[in-house]
C-alpha cells in the first residue's frame, strides 16, 4: 500500500485525474457523501467552510458514495448537477467511489489505515481532516456538523498550522 497520500490520485466527476501531491503543504479535508441521504444538507455548511478557509489553502474533497444504503445517483454527472444546483457548491467533487470494503478507493483505503479501525466510515459524511504534513489529523462521523464549534477548531488548527 502507497506509504502517503500525496501519492495518490482521484478522479473528479467530470473524469479528469486529480494527483493528490497538489496538495502537498496544504490542509484537506475530505468528506464521503452521498445525495439522498438525512446528513445532505452538510454540503451547505461544507460550501460555507470552504468559502471561508481557501484563503489559509483550506481544500475540500468530496467524494460521492452508494455503499451506504445505495444513497446516491447512478452518474457522476447527475451528482454533480445536483450538488450545483442545490448547494452550489465549488470545492472539489470527484467521481463516485467505494469507501468501504476491499472494494474502497486506494485514498480511503489510505484514510482507513491511518486512522485505524475506529474511523472507518459508517455511513455518509464521514469527515477527515489532513494536516499540511500530509496527517490525518483527526475525523469526525456524521453526526458532527461541519458548522460546530468542534470542528471548525479543529479546521482551524490544520489551517493555520497549530
Amino acid at each position: 500500500m502507497t506509504t502517503s497520500l500525496y501519492d495518490l490520485t482521484i478522479s473528479s466527476s467530470t473524469g479528469e485525474s486529480i494527483n493528490l501531491g497538489k496538495f502537498q503543504g496544504k490542509p484537506l479535508l475530505i468528506i464521503n457523501t452521498a445525495s439522498h441521504c438525512k446528513f445532505t444538507p452538510q454540503y451547505e455548511d461544507l460550501q460555507d467552510l470552504w468559502l471561508y478557509f481557501r484563503n489559509w489553502d483550506l481544500n475540500i474533497i468530496a467524494i460521492p458514495s452508494g455503499d451506504f444504503g445505495n444513497q446516491e445517483f447512478e452518474t457522476n454527472e447527475e451528482i454533480r448537477n445536483f450538488c450545483l444546483k442545490r448547494y452550489h457548491i465549488d470545492f472539489i467533487l470527484a467521481q463516485k467511489s467505494h469507501v468501504k470494503g476491499k472494494q474502497a478507493i486506494p485514498l480511503f483505503q489510505w484514510l482507513n489505515k491511518a486512522g485505524g479501525y475506529i474511523s472507518k466510515p459508517r455511513w455518509n459524511f464521514y469527515k477527515y481532516i489532513i494536516s499540511r504534513q500530509g496527517k490525518l489529523s483527526s475525523w469526525y462521523s456524521c453526526l458532527t456538523r461541519p458548522s460546530s464549534k468542534r470542528f471548525i477548531n479543529a479546521v482551524e488548527r490544520v489551517a493555520y498550522d497549530l
